[in-house]
């Protein structure tokens, strides 16, 4: 329940809890805990820590609390590895802060983040508070970290059924523990599950906002070590589908697929009997598929087979479920999108 925690009932309004679960992070962690020692949040600062990286964190707690930054360090005693979900709820549930500040070992906070964070989150109390990165090296996932930095406000949520995730990442959350209870904590089914991915759709679906603070606040490191390399793109694939369904299909009674190749039609096959049924076109600028005329759905069981016309994006009737891919196509797609006067999260949604 709210209040949970270390602190029990006496959560302590004023303190932020810097949540930081560590696996295999030893190479980055002297400069992520510098971060934490940085911080210019002139109120009071706790580490909570569930850790697999002794000898460095306990050289750290001596610094840091010298610097009047309290560390509660967290083991797992079991042998096996309960995974990041766990680890992430364990350091929540040791610490006592009124408000979370979530980072990851492998990542470093600019000195103003918890301050102007906390500022964000008094404001908007059952959102997410993200922030805008820098990606280390900054060459790594370009598109990516420019689709991070760039959504407007109404797009943090209209685009959180896209291959990217979270429209705020997850090492840039903060929010307050009375509302991550709220939410009801990490899947902890360890690896390959996308723990992250799924408290946010459960935020979302539990009325809850995203919020990011114009600025960058975080550096995000690309390393092919990290946790999120470790789930399969059809575990998310599925995971995305479902909720595009119960959050969007389910109040349409029909809608085109933008895309007749490969994306579209696995969408389509993806997607419920009933939501099928509710496909009128797919729509598409390539001028053989659309000659074609048609898709004919072979693994059906139905008979006749399920044929669903292909038609030139023009022709087509909206609502969409955009299945191109953004920021690919040197803005030609973007600009057929533009032609159609069509308003984000009313007329269409991008699951790409």
């Amino acid at each position: 329940k709210a209040g949970e925690g270390a602190g029990g009932e006496n959560t302590e309004r004023n303190l932020q809890s810097v949540i930081l679960p560590v696996h295999n992070g030893e190479r980055w962690l002297d400069q992520c805990l510098q971060s934490v020692l940085e911080q210019d949040f002139k109120g009071a600062l706790e580490l909570s820590v569930f850790n697999d990286a002794t000898e460095i964190i306990e050289k750290w707690k001596v610094k840091l609390e010298a610097a009047g930054i309290p560390v509660i360090i967290g083991h797992n005693t079991s042998s096996q590895p309960g995974g990041v979900g766990y680890a992430k709820n364990q350091a929540v549930m040791q610490s006592s802060g009124a408000y979370l500040c979530f980072l990851d070992s492998d990542d470093v906070m600019m000195p103003q983040r918890v301050r102007l964070q906390h500022q964000a989150a008094i404001q908007h109390p059952n959102s997410i508070i993200g922030c805008r990165i820098r990606r280390e090296p900054l060459e790594s996932t370009e598109r990516y970290t420019r689709w991070i930095n760039n959504l407007s406000k109404p797009q943090l949520l209209t685009q959180a059924f896209t291959s990217h995730g979270p429209t705020v990442i997850m090492p840039t959350w903060f929010c307050s523990r009375e509302w991550f209870y709220h939410v009801g904590k990490f899947d902890e089914g360890g690896k390959g599950v996308p723990e992250d991915l799924l408290f946010f759709y459960k935020h979302i679906e539990k009325g809850g906002d995203v919020f990011r603070v114009d600025q960058c606040l975080l550096l995000y490191r690309y390393h092919p070590q990290a946790a999120t390399h470790s789930v399969l793109e059809e575990t998310i694939w599925n995971h995305r589908v479902r909720f595009l369904e119960d959050r969007v299909l389910s109040c349409w009674t029909s809608f085109t697929i933008w895309n007749a190749g490969k994306q579209g039609k696995k969408l389509y096959r993806s997607l419920s009997p009933t939501n099928q049924k509710k496909v009128t076109a797919f729509c598409d600028v390539d001028e053989k598929k659309i000659a074609k005329g048609f898709y004919t759905y072979e693994e059906s069981e139905e008979k006749p087979k399920p044929r669903i016309p292909v038609c030139h994006f023009r022709e087509a009737a909206p609502p969409f479920v955009l299945c191109v891919k953004l920021d690919l196509t040197g803005g030609a797609f973007e600009a057929n999108l533009a032609a159609l006067s069509l308003k984000e999260g009313v007329d269409y949604y991008h699951f790409s």
